[in-house]
């Protein structure tokens, strides 16, 4: 059971890794938004192309909208903290118990 173990340790981390990653990527995309870059640069296509699929529907189902300010980012950050807390603690959990 000890492979099993190491197998979900190895998943939580990475799935913790690829959320820490993805919060970084909507910090820069909150940045980008502040200082009207190019958009034909390819970062910031890359950022706009990552990020675009999970804040629209935010945008659309959720009034976060205040004055022109986007509020969206906030309501992923507090969803990717929840993911890192509930799922990644949860999965070190049980990885724990079956070494």
């Amino acid at each position: 059971m000890y492979i099993l173990g190491y197998l979900l340790m190895g998943v939580a981390k990475v799935i913790d890794i690829v959320l820490l990653l993805f919060m970084w990527i909507v910090i820069a995309r909150a940045v980008l938004s502040w200082v009207n870059p190019d958009p034909f640069n390819p970062i910031v296509r890359f950022i706009h192309n990552v990020t675009e699929p999970v804040l629209s529907p935010i945008r659309t189902k959720l009034p976060v909208n205040f004055g022109g300010l986007d509020l969206s980012p906030i309501v992923v950050f507090l969803a990717i903290i929840f993911f890192r807390t509930f799922l990644v603690s949860s999965l070190d959990r049980l990885s724990a118990s079956l070494l």
